[in-house]
């Protein structure tokens, strides 16, 4: 059984407060990873990715064939994380569930530390590379691997040589590109897990930039429009099933943070089974293309306000609101799902006069001090540096 840790180095809502040191191909060492205002972080998401895809398909091409070895020797991936970070987890579970690897994710702090790892490989994914649960997960699996924004983190020196990074880019408090750039990495990962050549698998994210683009520019207003028509609104259901479970999972959590929102997100067969029996005072964001696009015309037509985010062709009808995206590959798809998340999340910022970074509570035990003596969020640059420093950080 492959046993896979996830925390992201620097991504997401609780981007590390400090300044990484970052070794690039060329050896440099960069102590200038970033925190960034979320808005700038949306704009910069684009070309971001682009970076991502190059910069994770080349760490992994340049491995020995022992060091891939621990990943395609047909173990049982199980991925490990907190917060987002085993969020993300789902969209790799899926795409080796249908490659034939069976896998699944746990939540770090919840592994049972007990069990005999003899024969396991592990892959810790962290945002900040500093959530202590994670960290502590990984020490007890004898291969260990990690995927975070920034290398240099504690949870990168813990999996040494076998550490992928992002390439060190700057991100917002609340997650943006830390969050859709390790669904990058890992999507690479899962790849090469499965025998493609990473360089090959990169191939997959050619043209995200102009998607990501295109879409920001097409529902930028929609997504307005129904933030001010449900300002009122007392909580969200994101509803999604499979891989985009990744999309609905982070979405929620952004909604939380970023508007203060009370959501939940919940897998599209079980909210059949009762859960969407509480409909009222709700928005339900209802993701994918199969069952999804019937529960939506439901919620709808019994006059809850949804947002169906799907490929398929529907046309928008009273109650019903539709976000329709370009029929790409899954691991796309699912970050084109996690922008239209950000961008709700942000359109309900406004319409509720909430500052998106400004959180609410701060914790000391989240957060690990790694070998630079600190251990908040990194210092906010540009425009929006007037954002007061101090909050620990959330699992990215």
């Amino acid at each position: 059984m492959v046993y896979i840790g996830i925390s992201n180095v620097l991504t997401g809502s609780s981007a590390c407060s400090m300044m990484w040191a970052v070794e690039h191909h060329d050896g440099e060492v960069d102590m200038s990873a970033q925190r960034i205002d979320y808005r700038e972080a949306q704009l910069r998401q684009p070309e971001a990715l682009v970076r991502v895809a190059a910069h994770v398909a080349g760490q992994l091409a340049s491995r020995t064939a022992p060091d891939l070895s621990t990943l395609v020797a047909g173990a049982v991936p199980v991925f490990l994380g907190m917060g987002a970070s085993c969020a993300a987890a789902a969209l790799p579970v899926a795409l080796l569930n249908a490659g034939g690897r069976p896998s699944v994710r746990e939540i770090a702090s919840e592994t049972d530390q007990a069990t005999d790892r003899t024969g396991t490989v592990a892959i810790a994914v962290s945002q900040s590379g500093r959530s202590p649960e994670t960290i502590e997960a990984l020490r007890t699996f004898p291969v260990r691997w990690a995927v975070v924004n920034v290398a240099g983190s504690s949870l990168a020196e813990v999996a040494g040589d076998l550490a992928v990074d992002l390439g060190s880019e700057p991100d917002s408090y609340a997650s943006t590109i830390g969050y859709t750039g390790t669904l990058v990495g890992l999507t690479i990962l899962a790849r090469a897990t499965l025998g493609t050549d990473p360089l090959v698998a990169a191939s997959e994210w050619d043209g995200i930039d102009r998607l990501v683009e295109s879409l920001e520019a097409d529902q930028a207003a929609p997504l307005r429009a129904l933030a001010d028509a449900a300002a009122t609104i007392t909580s969200v259901d994101v509803v999604a099933a499979g891989a985009s479970r990744a999309a609905s999972e982070a979405g929620a959590l952004l909604l939380r943070e970023v508007c203060r929102i009370p959501s939940a997100a919940v897998v599209t067969r079980n909210y059949l089974h009762g859960e969407m029996e509480s409909a009222g005072g709700t928005l339900h964001v209802v993701i994918g293309d199969g069952r999804e696009v019937r529960l939506a015309h439901t919620l709808a037509d019994a006059g809850h306000p949804t947002l169906l985010v799907t490929t398929q062709d529907v046309e928008p009808a009273g109650h019903l609101r539709v976000v329709r995206l370009p029929a790409v590959g899954e691991p796309v798809r699912v970050v084109l799902e996690t922008v239209v998340l950000q961008r709700l999340a942000s359109s309900f910022a406004d319409a509720r006069g909430v500052a998106i970074e400004d959180f609410v509570f701060e914790h000391d035990d989240t957060k690990v001090t790694d070998a630079t003596g600190t251990s908040g969020p990194p210092p906010l640059v540009g425009a929006s540096a007037s954002f007061a420093d101090g909050v620990a950080g959330r699992e990215r």
